[in-house]
C-alpha cells in the first residue's frame, strides 16, 4: 500500500467511503523535485495540489527581499498554492523544495472533478482544509502569546525533525524569530 493511499484513509475517517480512493489514486501522478527547485513561483499560476512522500516544501515570500518563510510542507502532508491552484490566479507565494522531493501531484481539472463526483476525495478535502484552520489559528495565537524561546520549545516538542532537516535561517523565519536571536535560543535550549 503507498503512503498516499494511508494517508488518503487516514483522513476519510468514514471507513465505508474508502472503496473509492482507488479512483482517487488514479488521478495523482509523481514528480520528483530537486533540492531548491520551485513547486510554485510567485507571479505564475500554480499547476498542482500534492501529497508530499518525502521531503520538505518552503512557502515563502519576498519582503522588501528578504524571504520570509510563511509554512513548511513536511513528508505525509499535503500542500499547493490553492488559491492560485484553485482560482488560476498568479501565485503570491514561491514553494520551494529544501531538499529532493517526491511528490504525487493532481491537476486542478482532476481535482475538481473528484470534488464533485468522488464522495470520499470531498471527505478527505473537508477533513484537510479544516485540520489547516486549526492550525493556522493555532500557529497564529501562538505568534501573539508565546515568547520566542516558547514557540521553539513547542517546535522542538511537536516537529522534532524539523531541527534537523531545515536550515536554521528558515526555522527562525518561520517562527517569527530573528537568525541571531535564533541562535542564543538554540544555545540555551537543547
Amino acid at each position: 500500500m503507498s503512503k498516499l493511499h494511508t494517508y488518503l484513509q487516514e483522513i476519510i475517517n468514514d471507513i465505508s467511503l474508502h472503496e473509492d480512493i482507488s479512483e482517487i489514486l488514479t488521478h495523482f501522478k509523481p514528480l520528483t523535485l530537486s533540492k531548491n527547485q520551485y513547486f510554485a513561483e510567485e507571479g505564475t499560476i500554480c499547476k498542482y495540489f500534492c501529497f508530499i512522500e518525502n521531503g520538505i516544501l518552503q512557502h515563502s515570500i519576498l519582503i522588501s527581499g528578504e524571504e520570509k518563510t510563511t509554512y513548511l510542507g513536511l513528508k505525509n502532508s499535503c500542500t499547493s498554492a490553492l488559491q492560485s491552484f484553485l482560482q488560476k490566479k498568479p501565485s503570491r507565494k514561491n514553494i520551494k523544495a529544501l531538499s529532493d522531493c517526491n511528490l504525487w501531484v493532481i491537476t486542478v481539472d482532476d481535482f475538481n472533478s473528484l470534488l464533485k463526483n468522488n464522495p470520499a476525495f470531498h471527505q478527505f478535502y473537508f477533513n484537510l482544509i479544516e485540520h489547516q484552520i486549526f492550525l493556522i489559528d493555532d500557529y497564529r495565537i501562538d505568534l501573539l502569546t508565546l515568547s520566542p524561546e516558547e514557540r521553539y520549545k513547542k517546535l522542538l516538542t511537536t516537529e522534532p525533525e524539523l531541527l534537523q532537516k531545515v536550515p536554521l535561517h528558515y526555522l527562525a523565519s518561520f517562527l517569527g524569530i530573528s537568525t541571531r536571536h535564533m541562535s542564543r535560543i538554540r544555545k540555551l535550549i537543547k
